[in-house]
């Protein structure tokens, strides 16, 4: 069963955090639910993985304190399945039973903290805290980069070839040879290109375009 601990009215909650707990323990969900709530947190609670997926995670920043040992399905086996379908919520692992084996690969793949039960109350606030605010920080950088992408596909033909070869390394003589046109002109091309895609330096749209180019955006 999947309860809503904080009434919703369907909408996405942007900038609201959320601890997503998934625990097969009725009794362990009920008072990390109570512990979020008491300290101002969004919430919601799934007893198993099944429940989980058949829900989308909230699109603010969020991050899951999950059991590692669920039934029919562990809690990295879930951590590797969210990461396929494209969630990236930090997780913060919880166990009765964790070893150094299990916490090291939960920790490789991108786990937040590995707390073995029974935790204080303090331990499990900072790991949250510390998972929401890397989660923050993603979705502000997820942001700044389809803004970005924004600004690339707002170039002319003639400023997209230029940025492409600005990106490779080449200087306005090569440019201006290779796309047979005068280096005055290319220069403001290249002009425009940087005022439009909001950065100063090559450094910096070389950066910029690795960025976009490592979330998917089409150039």
């Amino acid at each position: 069963m999947t309860r809503r601990t904080q009434e919703t009215d369907g909408s996405d909650h942007h900038g609201e955090p959320t601890v997503i707990i998934v625990d097969d323990d009725a009794l362990v969900r009920s008072a990390m639910d109570s512990l979020f709530r008491s300290i101002g947190l969004r919430t919601l609670t799934f007893d198993s993985a099944q429940t989980l997926f058949e829900h989308a995670l909230p699109k603010g920043p969020s991050c899951l304190v999950m059991d590692v040992r669920l039934p029919r399905m562990n809690g990295l086996e879930i951590q590797a399945k969210l990461m396929e379908r494209g969630d990236r919520a930090p997780i913060v692992f919880i166990t009765g039973h964790g070893d150094i084996p299990m916490s090291v690969r939960a920790m490789k793949a991108g786990a937040i903290d590995f707390l073995a039960k029974p935790f204080r109350d303090q331990d499990i606030i900072d790991a949250v805290e510390t998972a929401l605010d890397r989660d923050r920080k993603r979705l502000e950088d997820e942001d700044a980069i389809a803004a970005a992408a924004q600004r690339q596909a707002s170039l002319t033909p003639r400023e997209r070839e230029v940025m492409e070869r600005v990106v490779a390394g080449l200087m306005n003589k090569q440019i201006a040879a290779d796309l047979g046109l005068s280096e005055i002109t290319v220069k403001l091309h290249r002009g425009s290109m940087m005022r439009k895609m909001g950065v100063r330096t090559v450094a910096d749209l070389v950066r910029l375009s690795e960025a976009i180019g490592r979330r998917g955006v089409p150039s």
